[in-house]
């Protein structure tokens, strides 16, 4: 009997520091995991921005190859490869599916593949945007994103419609539109009306397919690979940009543009060095963009992931006029002014949302607590009764 006693207070104090423990560690994950969307959105904003204007710069500055601006959105992603020496942390560890059985080798190959090949004809397309429009226009439209991941995300991923993201979506789309009648050129190489047209299809089409992109890679975490880890997430990129990069050269040698690559450095206004540096540069910064872009995706949501791109819309363009000289026209300003409101109505609903999951994971845990006080409360009286009956011994 005094055994059975042990042991049920054994058993209250366990259940006692469990429960004294759990706000901490939950406090712990949360504190961990925005410090991780802190640096990951540091990582999007910081490389997309940069990048965007380093590829704008290698075309001001003489540079005329678009598979080389296609290149360097994927070619520094050996580094990457260092990434396996580091210990993954134990939180950031999440399975979407309690079965253990794990996916063929093939689907998950034949889905990287097709993502790669996506993926670089995603950059070839940004590549001529680029090269077709001021990167102040460029930028403005690219914030389209937003709205085509959301109705992605819709079908693939779950995602609801609530008044704020409707709001979102048709700032975003109008703030889009209106750079269609923007069809004066404002930066030194006086691009034709019919480069402007091209330039502005290619980057809504190339929008379109990266806003795809976000959404199948969040899909296939949930219902292909079951599971997200910090190795699923590396496995991801690595082999996605393996593949991009391999097309990618394959398609600069196909086109012939790598013999005119000596003449273009030489001819480079800045010298060869600079030449060298802004590609080099470029390269880091989408690799940093990139490894951003998923991990928000991953501690977040692809659409989270895809409206911290357009919260450094502001960067680009004030960035275009002071580097490019570009001119801020009232179309383009008004296009920025909606893009922002736009990215900020969501951010609002993802607020709404955060606070709600706190909300319900709360009242969830007092629930349990409340639950686990009344189990020991009739342990207790059941024991207090089995004592008495024990200690009452008929003569």
């Amino acid at each position: 009997m005094i055994n059975r006693v042990k042991e049920a207070n054994q058993m209250e104090d366990t259940s006692f520091h469990i429960q004294v423990d759990q706000p901490r560690i939950n406090s712990r994950r949360r504190y961990y995991h925005w410090i991780l969307v802190a640096m990951y959105s540091v990582f999007v904003l910081l490389g997309h921005s940069a990048a965007t204007l380093l590829g704008r710069l290698y075309y001001e500055r003489g540079g005329k190859s678009k598979w080389i601006v296609t290149l360097v959105q994927h070619v520094s992603f050996p580094v990457l490869l260092l990434s396996y020496f580091i210990p993954a942390p134990k939180s950031t560890i999440r399975n979407h599916n309690q079965s253990e059985q794990k996916p063929s080798t093939a689907v998950v190959a034949s889905i990287y593949v097709s993502l790669g090949l996506f993926e670089a004809l995603n950059c070839y397309l940004f590549a001529t945007g680029l090269q077709f429009l001021p990167v102040s226009t460029y930028s403005l439209i690219g914030a389209s994103e937003l709205a085509f991941n959301a109705s992605f995300s819709f079908f693939l991923n779950s995602l609801k419609f609530t008044p704020f993201i409707v709001n979102s979506l048709l700032l975003l789309t109008i703030s889009s539109a209106l750079l269609a009648f923007q069809t004066e050129t404002d930066h030194s190489t006086e691009n034709s009306k019919k480069e402007h047209v091209i330039g502005f299809i290619c980057t809504v089409a190339a929008s379109a397919g990266e806003g795809l992109l976000l959404s199948v890679r969040q899909f296939t975490f949930e219902k292909v690979v079951k599971k997200e880890t910090f190795k699923v997430i590396m496995d991801l990129i690595i082999c996605e940009s393996l593949v991009a990069t391999c097309v990618i050269v394959v398609g600069l040698f196909a086109s012939g543009e790598w013999k005119g690559l000596h003449k273009e450095m030489e001819e480079f206004e800045t010298g060869k060095a600079s030449y060298l540096l802004t590609l080099i540069f470029t390269a880091i910064n989408w690799e940093l963009y990139c490894i951003g872009c998923v991990g928000l995706v991953f501690e977040v949501s692809s659409l989270f992931s895809n409206s911290m791109s357009v919260l450094g819309l502001p960067i680009v363009p004030i960035s275009a006029v002071i580097i490019f000289h570009e001119k801020m026209h009232g179309i383009k300003a008004i296009s920025m002014v909606l893009a922002v409101w736009g990215f900020i109505s969501y951010l609002y609903q993802h607020y709404l949302d955060d606070r709600q999951s706190n909300t319900e994971t709360k009242n969830t845990l007092d629930a349990s607590n409340s639950n686990t006080e009344n189990g020991n409360t009739l342990d207790d009286g059941n024991s207090n009764t089995e004592n008495g009956n024990t200690g009452h011994v008929p003569n």
